[in-house]
């Protein structure tokens, strides 16, 4: 079918309206973050920037330190739930075994239960076996968190896979894992890096899990370090907002390296359901 030129000018309109929506509040910190430190209660003073105000933060706030421990935890956990929701989502998908419907139905509870009730007992359980100041402790959390989703975002793509590629693998005697590996894997290109950056975000996002698991070690997270940054400047706007995209820097170099196919991904999950 095609689009008549008042559908597309239409749709331009709306998608350049939308982005704007999105830039100006990111646009807006930004000024404020230049601003001039001595300037009270949010104002924003125009005349030269202060490019100092980053330094600043960066010195102050220790996020040198805060960074790389964000970095360590958001890569591995979303390593490992990538490593593990292939695998899980082409089981569920492709396997017939006893129980498999209850068994997702418990996966998918995972979705259904905020992170709040399962901190206090998660906090106990490491504390007994003396990893609740460890950092693979908070990416084993994280990435349990993160494995409910990326099963069900795995399985919805094999169930759609090719049966005739699958087929053909079987007939030149590919056994499942080089099936899975060599012939399923590649396809679902899109759909794993969308869940990268999905997971990448949430884990960089999450303040709850390692506020909690590392609250009695030397370790921070950058959220973890904003938080503390904003108790400390509480009215000086510049540093805090200098702090606020320092912070989130590295969230926003992911999704614009991988936002092609982070788009083909959804688009495509979202076409299959």
């Amino acid at each position: 079918m095609k689009t008549s030129r008042t559908q597309s000018v239409t749709g331009h309109v709306v998608l350049v309206a939308a982005a704007l929506v999105a830039l100006v509040p990111l646009v807006g910190v930004l000024i404020m973050a230049l601003g001039s430190p001595q300037e009270v209660g949010g104002k924003v003073s125009l005349g030269s920037p202060h490019f100092s105000n980053f330094q600043v933060v960066w010195d102050q706030a220790q996020l040198p330190q805060a960074l790389r421990t964000s970095l360590l935890i958001s890569c591995a956990a979303t390593l490992l739930t990538i490593v593990l929701s292939i695998p899980a989502g082409y089981a569920f998908a492709s396997f017939r075994f006893p129980f498999r419907t209850v068994l997702f139905v418990v996966v998918l509870a995972g979705l259904m239960l905020p992170n709040e009730s399962l901190i206090v007992p998660l906090f106990f359980d490491f504390r007994s076996v003396g990893i609740s100041d460890s950092l693979w402790g908070v990416v084993m959390v994280e990435t349990a968190l993160s494995l409910a989703f990326g099963s069900f975002w795995m399985r919805s793509f094999f169930l759609t896979a090719p049966a005739s590629i699958v087929d053909a693998a079987r007939m030149d005697g590919a056994n499942t894992f080089v099936i899975l590996v060599r012939v399923l894997a590649p396809l679902a290109r899109p759909q794993v890096l969308a869940l990268a950056v999905l997971t990448f975000v949430w884990t960089w996002n999450d303040l709850l899990v390692p506020l909690v698991l590392l609250s009695g070690g030397q370790q921070v997270t950058a959220p973890m370090t904003l938080a503390v940054f904003q108790g400390q400047h509480q009215t000086n706007y510049a540093y805090l907002s200098a702090a606020a995209l320092m912070t989130a820097l590295p969230v926003i170099v992911v999704y614009v390296a991988l936002q092609r196919s982070f788009a083909r991904g959804v688009l495509a999950g979202a076409i299959r359901e």
